[in-house]
Order: structure tokens, then sequence, then C-alpha cells
């Protein structure tokens, strides 16, 4: 009993060490997740494919076991003369049928929300004590036009909370699937609040919702809007560019830092150009090459994308707490694969704005949002170059 208890304790031990921000050695559980979309491949994962997985260990190693006791030499020495069975073959050919199934019909709804990427919109009206419709353009493509409930979000924001209106309880809807839908609202938003009306087809659960909800009674769903923003990302050997075409012509690389530079822990995982994005936005990522595959990779995003030569890929993440978060190639692209680490900080959205204020500042760019930033960018240039 003492060496089974100790053995768990080990195991604790190492769940915990692999829940840090970054992979360690003892870790077997996956690493923390920054975002909604993440949380759900967690528990998918959790939730439905280790129990599963489980069972059938469970089960197909008590049926070895039985079988070696029940039907070896000795205990049976002479052997039965059958060689087939309806019932078996019915179950051994329609349970796994019915297991696949099970996991399949999450799974495709989770494939499809990291394959597509997020096109939803908002409208922002301020109210004024009085209105009580609103109206919100409903012009996406006929495939994605909104046609009911969880397509829609109502918020009113007073300054100091956001409230999440629920339909029916709080607000009727008419047009659900024409051009224009119009929103009644059961009582008037206080004049000064903003009522924000949210569309879109691409939904995800709420970030933060625990697994006991998700069984009861389901979580609240929320419209993920469209990218504010694309990262351009290009992998070469051995290392990796990025640019932000939104913000401007510059460019830079990011290579991982010598062993000297950083600390054992952050050894292959530190870089010496981050990329930095904005919290709370969605972000659209394209992907390319310069020579060979590589493949880009944010285990806490649940992000990972080929760099194909010749060919650009697309996916998206939605970063919902701040930090530094690692990640590795994880395409064999040669004799220096594992010097290849990616490293993405995520900040506030006038942190961001600085930087990308500096950055510009460095490409000989006039600032796009503050000009302070500019100052203490060419500053720290002017430095660098006097040293």
């Amino acid at each position: 009993m003492k060496r089974l208890l100790s053995v768990l304790s080990g195991v604790a031990a190492a769940m915990i060490a692999s829940a840090k921000a970054l992979p360690s050695d003892e870790g077997v559980a996956m690493l923390p997740a920054a975002s909604a979309l993440a949380e759900e491949v967690h528990f998918f994962h959790n939730a439905i494919l280790l129990p599963i997985i489980t069972v059938i260990s469970l089960f197909v190693l008590a049926l070895l076991i039985w079988v070696i006791v029940r039907y070896n030499a000795k205990a049976n020495p002479v052997p039965r003369k059958f060689s087939h069975n309806t019932l078996v073959e019915v179950l051994w050919t329609g349970i796994p049928i019915i297991i696949l199934l099970v996991i399949a019909l999450p799974s495709f709804e989770l494939l499809y929300k990291e394959d597509v990427t997020p096109d939803g919109k908002q409208v922002v009206v301020a109210g004024d004590g009085q209105t009580i419709d609103f109206v919100f353009p409903n012009d996406f493509p006929e495939s994605r036009m909104v046609k009911r409930a969880d397509h829609l979000q109502v918020i009113v924001d007073d300054g100091t909370q956001r409230t999440v209106l629920k339909n029916r309880r709080d607000f009727r809807v008419e047009g659900w699937g024409e051009r224009d839908l119009v929103v009644s609202l059961n009582d008037p938003a206080p004049a000064g609040a903003s009522v924000i009306l949210r569309g879109g087809r691409s939904t995800q659960n709420v970030s933060g919702c625990p697994i006991a909800k998700r069984y009861i009674d389901g979580c609240e769903k929320e419209v993920v809007l469209a990218p504010t923003m694309t990262l351009k990302v290009n992998g070469y050997q051995w290392g990796w560019s990025y640019s932000y075409p939104d913000f401007g012509d510059f460019e830079f690389a990011s290579n991982m830092l010598p062993q000297d530079q950083t600390t054992p822990a952050l050894y292959r995982f530190e870089v010496d150009n981050r990329v930095v994005v904005p919290i709370g936005e969605t972000v659209r990522v394209t992907t390319t090459a310069r020579d060979v595959i590589h493949s880009w990779a944010l285990p806490n995003f649940a992000v990972k994308i080929d760099a194909v030569p010749g060919r650009i890929n697309e996916t998206w993440f939605r970063a919902e707490r701040e930090g530094v978060y690692y990640g590795q190639c994880s395409e064999i692209c040669g004799v220096k694969h594992s010097f290849m680490p990616i490293a993405v900080e995520v900040v506030s959205r006038p942190e961001f704005e600085a930087w990308v204020d500096g950055q510009r500042a460095l490409a000989g760019l006039d600032p796009m949002f503050q000009s302070d930033n500019v100052t203490l960018a060419q500053a720290a240039a002017n430095g660098d170059a006097a040293e």
C-alpha cells in the first residue's frame, strides 16, 4: 500500500509540474490552456477520449487475463472445434462503430472551429434610456447567415460591467435568416450605456467554463469576432520570420537564444524577438516556408499548422490570458529541428500599440498610434548602435 501511495504521489507531482507554462521532463498532462478553443480541445481529450481509452484498455486487459486463465492447455486440454460465433462477431463489429460515432460527433464540431477562421462582427449602439429596438445587419453569405439564437449575442456595457442578455428572457429577435435582424430589448438600456450586438456562425464556449457545467447544462456560447490582425509566419532553417501587414511594412527574424543568454528552464524555448499580440482579439496566422516543411505549433492555444514552401496555410487563435507562451517547430525539418522555438507574448491593447510603434520606428516608419513610443524605440536603437 505504501508503495502504491508513493507511486500515486509521484504521478500527482508530475501532473502538477506539467501544469506550468513550459513543458517539463516529468510532465504527463497538457500545458495550461490560454484560449477558449484550447480549453475545448482539453475537454474533448480529458472528458471523452481518455475515459474511452481507459475503459477499452481495462476491458482488453481483463479479456486477455480471462483467456489466459480459462483457455490454457492445462485448464482446457480438449479445445472446442467451432470457428464462428454470430453474437460475438456482431458485438465486436457494432460496439466499435458506436464508440467511433461517440468520438466523431463532437470532434467534427471541434475540427470545424479550428479550421474555419471566424467571421463574426459586432454593432455598438449608444443607449438613451428609451430605445428598445436595434437592427443588426445580417449581411453574411447565405451559408454563414445568423439564423438561430446561439449565433447572436446581446451585451449591455454601462462602463463598469458587461451584462450578457438572455434570448427570450431579456430580448426578442425578429427576422432570423433575413438581411436585417431586429433585436427588441424588454427594458431599454440605460442612457450612456453601450448596446453591443454580436453575430456570426463561429461560436465557442466561454473561457473558463468548468467541466461539471459542460456535463450538466452546457456552457454559454460566445460569438468569435473576425480577425483584427494578420500575423505572417515564414519558416526557414533554422528560425522564423514574422511580419504584421496590418500595421506597416516591417519584418523581424526570431531565433533561439544561446544557452548563455537565458535560463536552463527557458533554453531552447526563449528567442531573441518574441511575437507580440493583443489579448482578447482574433489573430489570423498565415504560414509558409523558404526551404523545407516546418510546423508552427503553440500548445497553449491548440495551434499547429504546417509551413510549406510555395503554399500559404491559415489558422487562427484568440488569447484569453496575458503572458508568454512557448512552442517549437513540430515538423522534423533537419539537423537543427530542435533549435526552432516559438515565443508569443500576449499583452494589453495599449502595450501592443506601443510595441507596434516601436517596431515601425526601428523600420523608419511614422508612428501609427503614439508618438512617444517612437522616441523611446529610436533611443533604444541609437543606444544599441553606440554599443
